[in-house]
């Protein structure tokens, strides 16, 4: 069984990544059809959500030396990256506030259940980290992940566009941007740039999702608790 799903899964992958090429509409992405076509199939052959979790498990585990493995473009660029340091966590640590508070108050204006709202406060950083800081803060660590695939789905599709109507040149600022707004989809998306662009996305995800983790300890359970601002 684990054999199976894990091969089903691997292959509706990468068909998911042929039409995505193909068409490059945004309904199309990748992390957003796969998953679709998951649904589709183990609905179709009776199968619970549960028995695959179980049997595709160990895919879930890959996302942290998947994530670790940025670490080897970053080293190639450390002489920048020391240059940048300054900028680079000034812009992460204003973008994690940003992404918090905006999720935040639009959580509280539209009056979302507690569990709602601690499942999507971590939605700007890589799954392995956001999954942690739910659990840490008594969120729903599957709920955080659909959001976070949400949120980087979105940010992968629209980041470009925002790039260019913005005029961003610089290749740390392309980094930065897609790596904040959209974490392993931004990634992916700022290689297309060029590898600088992709090392600082690596840096900015990885830094937002450390920068999170301690809000998660000392600013976000104060915010759950604040009443709803309408």
């Amino acid at each position: 069984m684990m054999i199976l799903f894990t091969v089903i899964t691997f292959i509706i992958y990468r068909l998911a990544k042929m039409v995505y090429s193909k068409f490059a509409l945004a309904v199309f992405h990748p992390l957003l059809l796969a998953p679709i076509l998951l649904i589709l199939l183990i609905k179709g052959m009776n199968v619970s959500a549960n028995q695959y979790l179980d049997a595709t498990k160990w895919l879930t585990h890959l996302l942290g030396p998947a994530t670790v493995a940025f670490a080897v473009p970053i080293y190639k660029h450390l002489p920048t990256i020391k240059k940048y340091m300054g900028t680079i966590m000034i812009s992460v640590t204003t973008g994690t506030l940003v992404a918090i508070f905006s999720t935040f108050a639009l959580s509280k204006m539209i009056h979302l259940k507690s569990d709602f709202l601690t499942s999507i406060l971590p939605r700007s950083i890589t799954t392995p980290i956001a999954i942690e800081v739910s659990k840490e803060i008594g969120g729903l660590p599957t709920l955080t992940t659909v959001f976070v695939i949400i949120t980087g789905v979105m940010g992968g599709v629209m980041g470009p566009s925002v790039i260019k109507w913005l005029s961003i040149k610089t290749p740390i600022a392309k980094g930065l941007a897609l790596g904040m707004a959209a974490h392993g989809a931004g990634t992916n998306k700022a290689l297309e740039y060029g590898e600088q662009e992709a090392t600082f996305s690596s840096l900015a995800m990885i830094f937002a999702a450390w920068i999170t983790l301690l809000w998660g300890v000392l600013l976000i359970p104060a915010l759950i608790h604040m009443k709803p601002l309408f």
